[in-house]
């Protein structure tokens, strides 16, 4: 038996579609079949050569699959059996480290990843842009019986990103609450799941700040639960800004999430921000050039500023039970994917770079 894959061979080259033999199951790991796999910002920083990776390889870490084969018994230890549909999480904290002994482990200074093994060696399949994936039982995290675990898959990473944000924040002592107001910058995966998240909050009001104008996006994204969507383009920094800095009797809002990846978008959120106002920034994932800010803005504001890059384990659940208590939306979320087979990557990638879709994922 053989499966495909779709093999990153440098940045700016495409992606070359190899068929790999099917090999055995290692001890401690699960084989799993692909039901959709997404692409992530991360992985579009890779493919432009803003984030370093060594070719050839297998890159993708939001694969949702079914567990096809295992040491059955190894499997029981992490309440799993052969048929569940899971989501493989690539991360591997070393358990010894400062942040992982303060219990931050998504922090893990000495952290490795289930993705990062070489293609030449069996059994291949490491990565989550395959028909086939081969990841430590450890890693594999369960879907509900009541999800659609494509549905799953479209929030598999972004979901995750949002949880750790605010369970930063929530360990800072900060509360989010129906007195919040909050604006999400950026109408991307991540920035549509923190609408999500912050409408399940019941917060008191939602905006969303978009580059430009997208009507889709923006249809969904209040169909989600966002009040208002601003479009820098049509609407002006400076209108955005001056509307903004008027909630709470002229102060700024109450709370940021920054998800758009521009630089300029800090210096933006930094201003409309009230005094002792809350930035989340889990967007700024690669080198895309330096911006001027006035940190005397932090000092005099009294800003609480709080920089999430990865998720752990206990967040990937933390979204799973999140989509389990909310089931109403998977109808919802499955429009915001766009499906690629493996053997289309090279067009997915296009797709995704000209920003036609709102979530991009490869199927077998």
């Amino acid at each position: 038996m053989k499966a495909k894959a779709a093999v990153f061979t440098g940045a700016l080259k495409p992606f070359e579609v190899r068929e790999f033999d099917i090999t055995k199951t290692p001890s401690g790991y699960g084989r799993c079949e692909l039901t959709a796999s997404g692409v992530c910002g991360t992985d579009l920083h890779f493919h432009r050569g803003k984030l370093p990776i060594q070719p050839p390889t297998i890159i993708g870490h939001e694969f949702v699959g079914k567990l096809v084969d295992c040491d059955e018994k190894e499997a029981e230890k992490y309440g799993l059996k052969i048929g569940d549909n899971v989501i493989a999480d690539i991360a591997v904290p070393c358990g010894k480290c400062l942040l992982c002994r303060s219990g931050d482990d998504a922090n893990c200074v000495n952290m490795q990843v289930t993705n990062g093994g070489s293609i030449d060696e069996p059994p291949y399949l490491y990565g989550g842009y395959a028909e086939v994936n081969y990841t430590p039982l450890s890693n594999l995290i369960k879907i509900p019986d009541q999800l659609d675990p494509k549905a799953v898959a479209v929030f598999a990473c972004p979901g995750p990103t949002v949880f750790h944000s605010f369970a930063l924040a929530k360990r800072a002592g900060i509360k989010v609450d129906e007195n919040t107001v909050a604006v999400v910058q950026g109408l991307g995966p991540v920035g549509i799941f923190a609408v999500i998240y912050l409408k399940a909050l019941n917060v008191k009001k939602i905006y969303v700040i978009a580059s430009k104008e997208n009507e889709r996006r923006e249809e969904l994204v209040k169909k989600l639960g966002a009040d208002k969507v601003f479009s820098l383009k049509k609407d002006g920094a400076e209108n955005i800004k001056a509307e903004l800095q008027t909630e709470n009797r002229g102060l700024g809002v109450d709370l940021c999430l920054e998800a758009s990846g521009a630089p300029s978008a800090v210096p933006f959120g930094m201003n409309i921000l009230r005094n002792r106002g809350v930035y989340l920034i889990p967007g700024q994932y690669s080198n895309s050039g330096g911006i001027e800010i006035q940190p005397q803005l932090i000092t005099f504001k009294a800003l609480q500023i709080l920089g999430s890059s990865q998720y752990s384990v206990s967040d990937v659940k933390d979204y799973l039970e999140f989509m389990k208590a909310h089931t109403d939306l998977q109808e919802t979320v499955l429009e915001l994917g766009s499906f690629y087979s493996v053997k289309d990557v090279n067009k997915a990638f296009d797709d995704a770079e000209a920003g036609k879709n709102i979530k991009t994922l490869l199927v077998k």
